[in-house]
């Protein structure tokens, strides 16, 4: 295909550079907005020529993005000193090292927040957008590739676009997109999606054609997701929350068509999904942040008639399934802004199932999926809280034990609170479910307790938890100068186990 059917505004075909000429437009202290969510649909070619140049010309920046990027992107910058902030998500080894190290200033947000606190002025503006697309179009609309993520407004809140045209991408990715922008508060309207399959925007990022600074072509494909197949423990987990949904469809809460499902990225949340295939649930939806591997597997198992979401995050073999077969998937997928595939609204009027992943939670049912030890930064929240908090059933999954059982992911306190156990219902482990709804702090540990914790640790929580209650009492018992000795023991032996 030509770059004049890529770059359909011919005024435009002069701003295509290097990447090296884009990146020299980029200085120090500015803000930047580039594209990206979970590795799909990032700039690969400026991010990599500031990186290059920062080695001769030393300049620092704060980047916003949807969510993690790819081809060690994050890594790049990091090395280079390029980054001095960075939001609101990341996945990162380097970056989190130098995050925990204090050298980068890192702020951890909910996704559906970031571009609404830019709408308001409430952060920095953005100076630059870095944006990979597709196609422009006739009136200078941009077309973006595999995700939407935070691109739609960062283009339109930037001051100058800097388009990343990527010819790796099959131009049939255009149409899958559904861009909509909410109006500025206090008087929006309510955000028109009733239904996971509603197309209520445009297939393009709209801006004036003159904001685009630079056009950079590149041909290199996403990177891709290192998703591993089912284990014993994920198999186990899948079949508690198969079993817990048949519950409540013969209790009539749901039906077997179930509500639209979310679920969080990583290995465990996108196995429970792949269970599905094999369940009795036919003609699912989904309304989530990523389409993974268990999406598609779902598609072609006939068990899912159609999928929302802000980005495709896949390994490389469904990667070169789908994305060479897009066009069948056209009329079944939407890629949306992420402020809309996470906004709380939409969510709550869909009754969302949102299943997400913890490092680890405590007897009450309070939920830490960001901070190791309570100190270390791991990932970020993502989305999971614009879910936790709004979803018809709000489900967290965890591994019982980690490092071979050192750890337990079942404490008696969490070592960090991302989610409170007002926002969560149900709590999964590869040895049992445990059902929090309608239940007192009282009611909640013993059942906690008996269905989520690994036997090595049962007896030291239910321990913990009757002594607490004897000696303590109050609405949530605790002992307080005893409720973080796992976490220290683990500090200082390696494990949570006594005498270990």
């Amino acid at each position: 295909m030509s770059l004049e059917t890529r770059i359909r505004r011919k005024s435009l075909h002069d701003r295509i550079v290097t990447p090296e000429e884009a990146a020299a437009l980029i200085k120090d202290g500015m803000t930047i907005g580039m594209s990206g969510f979970t590795k799909a649909g990032d700039a690969k070619a400026v991010p990599l020529a500031m990186a290059q140049r920062a080695a001769k010309e030393k300049f620092r920046i704060t980047l916003m993005t949807g969510a993690s990027l790819g081809h060690d992107i994050d890594k790049m910058l990091t090395e280079a000193g390029v980054l001095a902030r960075r939001l609101p998500f990341q996945s990162d080894r380097v970056l989190r090292a130098a995050i925990n190290r204090g050298e980068v200033m890192f702020i951890d947000q909910h996704l559906s927040e970031t571009v609404e606190q830019l709408r308001s002025g409430q952060i920095s503006p953005i100076d630059y957008a870095v944006v990979e697309a597709v196609a422009i179009t006739e009136d200078g609309g941009i077309v973006p590739s595999t995700s939407v993520g935070n691109s739609a407004s960062f283009a339109i809140l930037a001051r100058k676009v800097i388009v990343e045209l990527n010819l790796s991408h099959s131009p049939e990715l255009e149409g899958l997109h559904d861009i909509y922008i909410p109006a500025k508060r206090p008087s929006r309207t309510p955000i028109p999606v009733v239904a996971c399959d509603s197309r209520v925007g445009s297939p393009y990022i709209p801006i004036e054609p003159d904001k685009i600074a630079a056009i950079v072509i590149t041909e290199k494909q996403d990177s891709t997701a290192r998703i591993s197949p089912p284990d014993a423990e994920t198999i186990s987990i899948a079949g508690h929350l198969i079993g817990f949904l048949q519950d409540e469809v013969r209790k009539g809460r749901l039906d077997m068509t179930l509500n639209p499902l979310q679920a969080g990225i990583g290995v465990i949340a996108n196995s429970v999904l792949s269970g599905l295939a094999d369940s009795p649930f036919h003609d699912l939806r989904m309304y989530s942040e990523v389409l993974q591997d268990s999406t598609f597997e779902l598609f072609e198992a006939g068990k899912l008639s159609f999928a929302s979401a802000a980005s495709m995050t896949l390994s490389s073999t469904w990667a070169d399934r789908v994305f060479r077969n897009i066009r069948a998937y056209k009329d079944k997928v939407i890629l949306r802004p992420q402020e809309v595939s996470n906004h709380p609204e939409i969510i709550r009027r869909l009754g969302v199932i949102g299943i997400n992943t913890a490092l680890e939670f405590d007897i009450y049912g309070n939920v830490n999926s960001t901070h190791v030890g309570g100190t270390d930064m791991m990932n970020g929240i993502g989305g999971s809280g614009d879910f936790a908090r709004n979803a018809f059933l709000s489900i967290f999954v965890a591994k019982s034990v980690a490092k071979g059982g050192a750890i337990s992911s079942v404490v008696p306190m969490v070592s960090h609170v991302d989610h409170t156990e007002h926002d969560v219902d149900i709590l999964v482990t590869e040895h049992g479910l445990a059902d929090l709804r309608g239940l007192a702090p009282r009611e909640r540990a013993p059942v906690i307790i008996r269905n989520c914790c690994h036997p090595a640790y049962r007896e030291l929580l239910a321990d913990y938890f009757k002594r607490a209650v004897a000696t303590r009492a109050g609405q949530t018992p605790h002992i307080l100068e005893e409720a973080f000795d796992w976490h220290v023991r683990r500090l200082k032996t390696g494990s949570m186990l006594t005498g270990a």
